[in-house]
């Protein structure tokens, strides 16, 4: 993940040096902005950003309320429609076992979108947890909070997700661990382990701006008045590098349904009787010759969310940076 550029932190206001109608020679030929409205102002000149989040808020939309206007559940057999193509009844056709890929489709996108925010909000939260405090309070705890990311780095996380996801836990001998995973939800473990090993990165980059951070003037006041570390850092630091979780936030989305649609797809992710994007392409990838309908209704789904999702990150990075031109002088 590159580091995008920090926007300014110490000020609630900007100059917008956009003229205004004048109605008389000393009328002032700029006006007061906050922060928030320029950031948004930016967003929506971004072009490309905004069809990105009304692609979201669509398939988002289709998630929640299109089984209300499907006519078939995703679990649900049509007895007399099996691995029939897209018609009246089954607008993206069937599966070989009579399961309505329209309903099918829509189950799997809000799996891989829960999935996906899920993760985001998790891993983020660990990043800056793990990398202002590291920062904050140095020492041993720092020594420590490095050497675990910098071991989390190294080591394939692919391949650790994919023995965990598949290991038979159904020996006498289990441990907790082990009677937690085939007790619980497959989906919810596999939120659990994709957080574990998607926040490193951010924690070096939140650790790296904590650093400078914790030595401005508020916070050296805040310690001086005795305020304890984890208040200084909740309400003085972090609030400060918000720009930075919002960003990492927004694309480790994407990054979490390409891992789990990949997962997913090589068997060791979401699983039957419940379904995700990367589950329908792994089965339809098997016949997208023949039955096309299998894969490519999940596959446009994939793409469109991907792009869509790292557009939004993109135009968020370019509103929140203050040397972009696409809001206008600052």
């Amino acid at each position: 993940m590159t580091n995008p550029p920090m926007p300014p932190t110490d000020s609630t206001e900007v100059l917008d040096e956009t003229p205004v109608p004048s109605h008389g020679p000393s009328a002032p030929t700029s006006r007061r902005l906050s922060r928030r409205r320029l950031v948004l102002r930016r967003f929506l000149r971004n072009k490309t950003a905004v069809l990105g989040l009304l692609v979201i808020l669509a398939m988002a939309a289709l998630a929640v309320f299109g089984p209300l206007i499907s006519a078939w559940d995703y679990e649900q057999i049509d007895r007399t429609s099996f691995l029939n193509p897209p018609d009246a009844r089954h607008p993206f056709g069937t599966t070989q076992s009579g399961i309505d890929m329209f309903a099918l489709t829509l189950r799997g996108l809000s799996k891989s979108l829960l999935i996906g925010l899920a993760v985001a909000l998790i891993s983020t939260a660990i990043a800056a947890v793990v990398g202002s405090f590291a920062a904050y309070y140095g020492g041993w705890f720092e020594r420590i909070a490095l050497w675990v990311i910098d071991l989390l780095l190294v080591v394939p996380s692919f391949l650790i997700i994919a023995i965990m996801m598949s290991a038979d836990r159904s020996g006498g001998n289990a441990s907790a661990f082990d009677r937690f995973v085939a007790s619980a939800p497959q989906w919810i473990v596999l939120i659990i382990l994709l957080a574990l090993f998607s926040w490193m990165l951010a924690a070096r980059v939140v650790r790296s701006l904590t650093l400078s951070v914790k030595e401005r003037e508020y916070v050296e006041a805040a310690r001086f008045m005795g305020i304890p570390g984890p208040i200084i850092v909740v309400r003085h630091i972090l609030p400060n590098i918000s720009s930075l979780l919002i960003i990492d936030a927004t694309l480790n989305v994407a990054a979490a349904i390409l891992a789990e649609t990949s997962l997913s797809f090589f068997g060791f992710g979401v699983k039957p009787p419940d379904t995700s994007l990367g589950a329908l392409l792994g089965v339809g990838a098997r016949q997208a010759t023949t039955f096309p309908w299998l894969f490519v209704p999940p596959a446009v789904a994939v793409v469109l969310l991907i792009l869509a999702v790292n557009a939004v990150g993109d135009g968020l990075r370019d509103a929140l940076d203050p040397s972009s031109g696409s809001g206008g002088r600052v």
